[in-house]
């Protein structure tokens, strides 16, 4: 299922054992654009500390409006302290693979290191602290990872090859490979009243220094693919109608 980031964003959060905090925002990787980790705000149970949760204890389906983890209260706040005022380092995500015993994201040919899915742990109902850590490259030979907040992203310029589209909106993402498959475009100082949709895999380059994403679209193939309404689910149907139109290869396939 395809979820918006601002839905996301105050989701409850459900440990095994209670209620954790409420999401505040999502960290995606830059390279594969893959939320990485849930930011979690604990309100008063710690005292209005955040934290962050991994999707790989977030067991799928469920109601929309919370997020249930595979995780107790007790393991939550024992997890590694992180500084929301600096970027997430490499060591940081070591310290905190180890501790919870998960597999690093960056060491295996799949999305998720050694996996397919995040949540295959949390789903064959196998506590997480139980799973080994697989050994993989150290960090210097990594580097730091790049890590984004969705929420400081909202607002980025889009540029198709012939000019402006909008600015970034919001982020669709599947919660099954927590990919973020579109981001939804607000056209309105170019063509009033519409949204539009345009994946990760169609971007040329990120400024991140100017706040700009650069798409390998024209304005005029914008303008006539499939028309949006964010107030619907999105259908397969109209996902192949949208590669389609832009003849591209579908992420499905």
């Amino acid at each position: 299922m395809l979820r918006t980031a601002r839905d996301l964003k105050g989701a409850s959060l459900i440990a095994t054992d209670g209620d954790i905090g409420s999401v505040q925002d999502l960290y995606f990787d830059d390279r594969t654009w893959t939320v990485r980790y849930l930011v979690v705000n604990t309100g008063t149970w710690l005292s209005g500390r955040q934290v962050l949760i991994s999707p790989r204890s977030v067991a799928t389906g469920g109601d929309p409006a919370s997020v249930t983890v595979a995780l107790s209260k007790r393991q939550v706040e024992g997890a590694p302290s992180i500084d929301m005022d600096k970027p997430v380092d490499r060591q940081y995500e070591e310290d905190y693979s180890h501790y919870y015993g998960y597999p690093y994201y960056w060491g295996g040919p799949n999305r998720w290191g050694t996996t397919m899915y995040p949540s295959e742990v949390a789903m064959a109902g196998i506590p997480i602290t139980d799973v080994p850590v697989v050994a993989t490259i150290s960090e210097s030979q990594q580097g730091d990872p790049n890590l984004r907040s969705a929420r400081d992203v909202m607002g980025y310029y889009i540029e198709a090859t012939d000019g402006d589209i909008g600015h970034v909106e919001d982020f669709l993402v599947d919660d099954r490979l927590w990919a973020i498959r579109y981001m939804m475009v607000d056209t309105r100082n170019w063509w009033p009243g519409t949204k539009v949709l345009v994946s990760p895999d169609w971007i040329k380059r990120v400024s991140w220094a100017d706040s700009r994403v650069y798409v390998e679209l024209t304005r005029e193939g914008v303008k006539t693919a499939p028309e949006y309404d964010p107030d619907h689910p999105i259908a397969r149907e109209y996902e192949k109608d949208l590669y389609h139109h832009y003849k591209r290869p579908t992420y499905w396939e």
